[in-house]
Order: structure tokens, then sequence, then C-alpha cells
């Protein structure tokens, strides 16, 4: 059991909830601290001075003072009419994500929300009922609005939601599992749906597999520089400490690690006319480095992210109530372009290692397309097209959405992040690096191969072993389309992650 403090979420929480199922709960203390500045909303309301979000309306109409009998109906209207989104549904791993991060900026007790509502919340997200959330129509300003205000319309039971494979309205399933819908109370539709969480826990789940797509791009490179009779001097440690760039030593010193022992190297140190690589194999430090350096600080972003306050106003337990931009997302969103540009030259670099495999120009004597009969079949050859077409558009998904600004709600929020279109850029970049990576680690094993009886190192072999349990090796042409999906699917889900686990990202 998970238990939600509003403090201590981390990464690797967000991916056990939102993919392993985790159960999860409130902690008792975050449970007292609700307690604590619930209170404070209470004698807010009792007060019936206009306090925003409380006892007003919203945006541009916040000088609209609100009756008392009307504050539960007052909250109800936010949530059914910020339910605007459009598009494809966010699919259960990040709309489980999303219920996780509303959870637990309500545990930070600034929103003033009672602990009630978690414990619905909960209660759906542990039964596996996820509201059925629209990707597009948030700018990321006062928060995602409407894919929250979509996550909110379920929990009070009148949004669609899914449960064991069936959609259906939200108390309906929720009747199935013997959970009540919530009936809100002052300020908590506001506090639902006013936040980052919804660019955050696409972002973050999309970073977490970035982090191991980062090792596994090593792999790929060991095993495709073994391939080419590639040489390692250029990851020597004394390189590296010329230039004294952090990521680019732990990028060289892990390659040199996956390296270590190889027969296929000592075969052509003497007497291989080349001097050196080209840059795809020979500068790999030199690119996979910034990118650990970057993915390092805005991963740092995003899980100081999980845990922070996102609502307005803040309510403290002093009993004050401040009015502050918390929920702007420019920090996820411009971390979410960053982490787009890592993603694209991680793919570039890769689409170019796996050129070098099947072109018969370069590839040291290997099979043109690494075909078993030249021309008779085509071999590896549309792999690599389909490696191209992904890193382009990795390219032009690496142009950053956080830059743009279009004002909302009658120039209110005048400047807005975009930070919701930052994240599902991301989301698809990580998926194309995910698949060419999977491209140059089947082409790169089938290479290897003709390499053979020479061994290569112990950790270029165990990977070698992991992908012939997904994918046989060639014989005659076959459609490449479900080795690579295959493939790909088992570097997202950590399948070469021990090979690299000296890299701490």
């Amino acid at each position: 059991m998970l238990y939600l403090d509003g403090r201590s979420l981390q990464l690797t929480d967000l991916l056990a909830v939102a993919d392993a199922q985790l159960p999860v709960g409130l902690a008792p203390q975050a449970r007292a601290r609700m307690r604590e500045t619930r209170s404070v909303v209470d004698r807010a309301v009792d007060r019936g001075q206009p306090v925003y979000g409380i006892n007003t309306g919203f945006g541009k109409m916040s000088e609209v003072t609100i009756p008392l009998d009307q504050l539960t109906l007052l909250q109800r209207n936010l949530v059914r009419s910020h339910a605007a989104g459009v598009g494809e549904a966010l699919p259960e791993r990040e709309v489980r994500a999303m219920m996780l991060l509303r959870a637990n900026v309500l545990a930070t007790s600034y929103a003033g929300a009672r602990p009630e509502l978690i414990d619905t919340l909960l209660a759906m997200l542990n039964a596996g009922i996820w509201p059925v959330v629209p990707e597009q129509g948030s700018v990321g300003a006062s928060g995602d609005l409407a894919p929250l205000a979509h996550l909110a319309l379920a929990l009070i039971g009148e949004g669609p939601a899914r449960y064991q494979g069936r959609e259906d309205r939200a108390d309906a399933l929720m009747a199935t599992a013997g959970i009540a819908p919530a009936v809100l109370a002052a300020k908590e539709g506001l506090a639902l749906i006013n936040g980052t969480q919804a660019h955050t826990a696409v972002a973050g789940l999309a970073c977490a597999e970035l982090t191991r797509l980062w090792g596994a791009a090593h792999v790929a490179t060991a095993m495709t520089l073994e391939a080419l009779l590639g040489t390692p001097d250029a990851f020597d440690a004394r390189i590296q400490d010329a230039r004294g760039q952090l990521g680019q030593m732990e990028s060289a010193a892990l390659l040199r690690a996956l390296l270590q022992g190889s027969d296929i190297r000592e075969s052509h140190r003497f007497g291989d006319p080349r001097v050196q690589d080209a840059y795809a194999l020979r500068c790999v430090p030199q690119v996979h480095g910034p990118a650990l350096d970057a993915l390092r600080f805005t991963r740092g972003i995003i899980e100081r992210e999980l845990n922070a306050a996102t609502d307005n106003p803040l309510v403290l337990a002093t009993g004050e109530l401040l009015s502050g931009g918390n929920f702007h997302g420019q920090a996820v969103g411009m971390a979410s372009d960053m982490l787009a540009i890592i993603t694209a030259n991680l793919a570039v670099i890769s689409e170019r290692r796996i050129d070098r495999l099947v072109h018969p120009d370069f590839n040291q004597g290997l099979p043109p397309f690494l075909a078993g009969q030249p021309g008779l079949e085509s071999g590896h050859m549309m792999s690599q097209v389909t490696a191209a077409a992904l890193a382009s558009e990795c390219k032009l998904l690496a142009q950053p959405a956080s830059v743009d600004s279009i004002p909302t709600d009658g120039n209110k929020e005048d400047v807005v992040p975009m930070a919701m279109n930052a994240a599902l850029k991301l989301r698809r970049s990580v998926r194309n690096l995910r698949h060419v990576l999977s491209i140059e680690l089947i082409a790169a094993a089938e290479a290897l191969e003709y390499r053979r009886p020479l061994r290569s190192s112990t950790a270029v072999e165990a990977a070698h072993a992991i992908i012939r349990t997904l994918v046989a090796p060639s014989q005659g042409d076959r459609s490449p389309a479900p080795d690579i999906a295959r493939l790909g699917d088992a570097i997202a889900a950590g399948a070469f992650e021990h090979l690299t686990a000296s890299v701490t990202v």
C-alpha cells in the first residue's frame, strides 16, 4: 500500500500505481492536516465575505458573489462547465496517474478539501474504475482545467468511466463496486480541477520511460559498434576527462563497461586500416551525455511537481487564504519540451547507426541490408526507412510548445504555457524513440550473427540473448512490424535495465 502525504511521491510510485495497480491510501498525518485547513474554508463560508473559489464566480466572473444556499451548485456547475475536452481518450495508465496526482495534491492540505474527497477518488482508483478523459482542451494555465474536470465529473458520478472493459456513466460503475459518488462542498470543485496533474501525469510517465530508453540506447550502441567492428577507443576516460562534462563521462564509462572483454574487439585490434569511426559511433558520449545531464535536470522538475500545491487560493492552517499562480504549467511544459529535444537527439543518432548496419557501403562486409539472399530478399531495408520516418517526426515534435501563448478566459489568463500540448507531443516522441531503438537492436543482433564464432562482451551477449527470446533470427523475409512492437514493449518495460544499472538518472 502506498500512503499519500502530499510530500514524498516519486516517479517510481507513479509507475507502480499507473502500471502495477499498487493500492493507495491516505496517510493519517495528511488526513489530520486536511481537517485543519478544511475548517479554515468552513469558517470563511460562515463569515460570508467574498473569497475567490469559495463563494464567488471564477476567472473573469470572480467579482460575482454567490449566495450561501447555492455554493454546492456552484461547485457542481464549475465541474460540469469545464468538462469541455475533445479528442482521443487518455489511456488508462495516464488517467490512473492523474487520479494519483490529484489525490496527492489534495493531500498537501493546501486545497482546503475534505479527506472524504480523496477517499472516494482512491476507492475508484483501487477498484480499477477510471474516468474517460479526452486528451485535448488544456492550455495548462489555471492548470489542466478541462482534463481534470472530466476526472471530477466522473468522481461525482455524472461523467463516463470505464471498469473491467465496460464503459458507462460513472455512478453506475461505482455502484457495481460499492462506491458512492462524491458530493462536493464549498471550494471542492475548484480543488479538483485547478492544477497541473494532467500534463504532469503524461510527462511523468514519458520521463520515466525515457530514463529507461537512455540506458537501452547504450546497449544498442554497444551491440552496433561490435557488429560494425568499431573501436571503443573514443570512449577512453582520458578523452572525457579532458572535456569535463559529467554526463559525457558517465555515458562513456557505461559504454566501456558494456564492451569490456569482447573477443570481437580483439579480432581487429591490429591490421584494421580505419583510423576512427563515424560520428554516430565515435561521438555517442558527446550526444548521450548531454542527454543525461538534461534528463536529470528535467526529471527533478517533474518529481518536484508531483508534490506541488497547485490550487488557488491556497488555504493555510493559519487561517489565511492566499491567491497566486501555482496552477501555471510552465515548469513541466518547459521540462517536456526539453525532454522532447533529448528524445529527438537519441532517435537521430540511433537511426544513423541503423543505416550503417544495413548500408552495403558502410557495414564492414555485412550483407546488404542484412538480407540472407540480397536481391531476392530485402532484409532490414524497410526497417531503416521506418526508423528514418520516426526520427524525422521526433525532430518535428522537438519544436517547443511552451513558448506559445493564446490568451483565454476573457484575457484574465493572458499568458498560458500550453503544457498539455508539450506533454502529449513528448509522449509520442518517446514512443517513436522506443521503436527506433527496437529497430537498431534487432538489426544489431542480426548483424552480430555474421561475426560468429567470435563472441562479444558478456553484457552485449546477454542483451543479444534477451533479444532472441523475443525476436527470432532472420530466415528469409518476414514482416518486421510485430518484432519491432514486441521488442519495443520489452525495452519500455525495462528489459535491459539491469545492464545499465551503474548509471542512476
